[in-house]
Parts: C-alpha cells; structure tokens; sequence
C-alpha cells in the first residue's frame, strides 16, 4: 500500500466542462501489477479508507486522504460522501459486442451455430440507422449501470452502427474503441461487404471518428473465415500505416473453427500465422478467447506485445473451453477481462470477474480479487495503451469512476459485515455482487448513474 499523491495541477480537458467537486470515501487504486500471491506485491496498491479525489474539468487534479486534503481545497467547493461505499477506476471491458445486445441468453448453440442462428440474423437488423442508435444507447446505460466506462467494441458491418454507437459515446464524454466489422465472405449477402469497399468505409470511419474527442477506432476483421486474404491484407496495410490504431478479431475460440481456419488457410501452420502473415499481430491487437493454443503460439502472441481478452462466461455458456490464463502469465502474454456480451451472460465486470475465479478453480490457478481488481482496471487499460487516460486513480487522469456498495443486497451485507480485510471484501464483491452492486458511476467528471436515482 502506498499513500495518494496530493500535489499536481489540473490538466486542460477541452472535451469537458465538468464541475470542481470531491468524492470522499475509502478508495482503491492500483499502480502496479499486483502479483498472484494473497497478499498484493508491495507498492503496487493504493487504499486510503477516508480518501479524496478533487476532480476539475474532467480529471482528476489531486488525490490523497481527506484530512491532509481537505486544507487544500477551495472554499465551498462541493463534496460527495461516499462514506461506507469503495470507490475505484471505472471498469474497462476489452472485448464486446454492441449489437448483440439483444440475443443475450439464446439457448444452447456453440460457436458456429451462435453466429448462423442468432448472430447474423440480429445484426441485419443493423442495416436501419434508427435500430443502431436505440440499442446503442441502450447498450450504454447497461454498462454504465454495470459501472464499465470504456469497452473496445465490436459494431456490425454497417457503416451506420459505427456512426450510432461512436455518436451515443460521444454525448456520454465516454472513451471508447470501436469499429465495423470487416467481413466479405461466409456471412450472408445483407452482412457481407466487399475488400475494397469494407476498407474504403473504415477509412471514412477512421477519419470521421478517431481521436474525436475520447474515441479510438479499432479495425475489426471478424475472425479469419469471414474476410478473405484480400481484405485481411489490405487491413494490415492500414494498420502499417497508422500504428495509433487499434485492432480486434477472435483467435482460437472453438475447435469447430480452428478446423475451418486450417481448410481456408492451408498454407499457414496455424490460426495465428493466419494473422501474422497479414500484419495484424502488434501492440495494439486483442484476440479474443485464445483458448485452443500451445506455448508456442502464446510466445508469439507476447513478443508482439499483443494481448488475449480472457472472455469467461462466454467461454462457459457456448462451451468453448477453459482458458489457461497462468500458461499465458508464464509466457509473457498480456491477457485482459472481458464480456463478450452476446455470447457472454452478463455486462458486469463484477460477473466476470466471478466466473473467471470458477474458471481458474478448474485448473487450479483461481484468481484473487487482487488480480481480478486489477486487471478490470489498470490491468485492462496497459494492455490497450489507455493507461496514459484511465485505469487509475491518480493526478491527470481522467476522471472514470465507479463506486461500489459492499451493503447493496442482504446477502452481500451480511458477508462484507463479516469480511476482516480489504482482500475479503473485494472477493465478496467479485463473487456476491451485481449491478445493484453499483452505487454510482462516473465518466469525464459526470456521474452518468447512480443506483437510488429515480428514473
């Protein structure tokens, strides 16, 4: 544990017009990873139980304990009491899809059958611009409920769900990463685009919506069978070109799909020289799952400073497999946390923090709530080269935050009434809690959800 940092003038944020405020209560940080053992590694935590987080124009200006704080303050200025609840960075999801929103809980198909029978119909439903902006500003109240305030998404093929989900980002002051699905086979006719014409309209994209205020585009090849070598190669060839981009696909999901990817790709010795062939595997590429792959492979993933979104309840609800997330640590690889809301079964950071505890029991290596805390946050943030924006509560920062209630149902009241230690409570709360869970969240200085307001 270490103490908070009080001295730092206020950075300019130009994208808000936040109000000068504290939020006092106990709060949590992390400023390193904290390690596997039970006890975090020293220095690389930050816990003040009466701290202050003074917030102005949308970040956060100086963060200490109140009392030494407090002196420092303008006169007047307001205060929000937290007191009794745990306030921390706001949860960072690395892998979602928007517009699957509404096909959460679609019985019993594993992955290829997902995408035929669920998927690619709903997302045809996307065609309509009006359809986009409902779901995508529905989309964002459930993860503010959830206390998530940024996600690297995945929108459809559609020019227009990207416009819809980056537009309902925007008015939030929320940063986001996104992009349209690049797909020009395998897919139905109303979903496919064409090399050419998917790459043409990521570039309008791109230069419409990147680093617009706190959005980033992130290009979005489906998943090998869905584009063909042409369009993966004219993908790499952006990403060459502006290496401040981001990149998201699937990897080694299913064996159902790895047997596709090696009759599509013959000449390749495995689904990730797939896309290494293509120039898709850099610092700023997620794979998501990256369940069926050898050392080896996990060697080349984190020598190109990729990472792996470890996407547990959808791993377990389409029975995809159990993701060894300690071979991954073993090898270097950054993984981070994610949803994978629709195949996944719940937007809260706190859920899936919960099923990849189970996850790691079946493989004997469970995740502490250290681990799990961190890696929804500063963790998450690192591996996506955010954290120079969020991921912390520290001086600079922007001013993402979500404040969680260890009394917010009986139960969890009863167990956190109990717990001894910061370490128990926060397991209490990744495996007893929900979106209830939730007191309030905050983004760019805002608070954009609290529990007990009336709607």
């Amino acid at each position: 544990m270490i103490d908070g940092w009080l001295d730092h003038p206020p950075l300019e944020n130009p994208m808000s017009n936040a109000q000068t405020r504290v939020l006092r209560g106990p709060l949590l940080s992390f400023i390193n990873d904290p390690g596997e053992g039970d006890s975090p590694a020293e220095g690389s935590v930050l816990h003040l139980e009466d701290g202050a987080l003074w917030l102005e124009d949308g970040r956060i200006c100086a963060v200490g304990d109140y009392q030494e704080l407090a002196p420092q303050l303008p006169a007047g200025i307001e205060v929000v009491d937290y007191s009794g609840k745990l306030i921390l960075p706001g949860f960072i999801d690395s892998h979602v899809h928007y517009a699957q929103l509404d096909i959460m809980a679609s019985y019993g198909r594993q992955l290829l059958d997902w995408l035929n029978d669920y998927t690619f119909p709903e997302e045809c439903r996307f065609a309509e611009r009006a359809h986009a902006e409902e779901v995508a500003d529905a989309f964002l109240t459930e993860m503010l409920r959830a206390g998530t305030t940024s996600a690297q998404v995945f929108c459809t093929s559609h020019p227009n769900s990207v416009e819809a989900f980056f537009g309902a980002s925007q008015k939030r002051g929320l940063r986001m990463l996104a992009g349209k699905v690049l797909m020009d086979r395998h897919a139905p006719e109303a979903l496919t685009d064409t090399a050419e014409g998917g790459i043409a309209d990521s570039e309008r994209l791109i230069a419409d919506w990147h680093g617009k205020g706190r959005l980033g585009y992130s290009l979005t090849p489906r998943f090998a069978p869905t584009s063909t070598p042409a369009q993966l190669d004219a993908t790499g060839g952006i990403l060459r070109n502006a290496p401040d981009l981001h990149l998201q696909t699937h990897l080694s999901e299913n064996k159902g799909e790895i047997a596709w990817v090696a009759e599509l790709f013959p000449e390749c010795r495995d689904y990730l020289a797939v896309y290494e062939r293509f120039g898709l595997v850099g610092p700023r590429s997620t794979f998501a799952h990256g369940i069926h792959l050898d050392q080896e492979m996990r060697n080349r993933l984190a020598a190109a400073g990729a990472n792996i979104a470890f996407c547990p309840t959808s791993n377990l609800f389409l029975g995809s497999g159990l993701f060894d997330r300690q071979a991954c640590r073993d090898a270097g690889l950054n993984t981070t946390l994610a949803s994978d809301v629709g195949g996944g079964t719940d937007l809260s950071g706190l859920a899936t923090l919960k099923a990849a505890y189970q996850v790691g029991q079946l493989l004997d290596q469970p995740m502490t709530a250290w681990q799990g805390f961190y890696r929804l946050t500063l963790g998450n943030a690192r591996a996506l080269h955010l954290d120079q924006h969020i991921g912390s509560l520290r001086p600079g920062a922007e001013a993402d935050i979500v404040v969680l209630d260890p009394a917010a149902t009986p139960l969890l009241a009863r167990r956190t009434a109990r717990t001894q230690s910061l370490a128990e409570t926060l397991f209490a709360l990744m495996i007893l809690g929900d979106d209830r869970t939730v007191y309030a969240t905050w983004a760019g200085g805002e608070c954009l959800h609290r529990r007990d307001a009336i709607a």
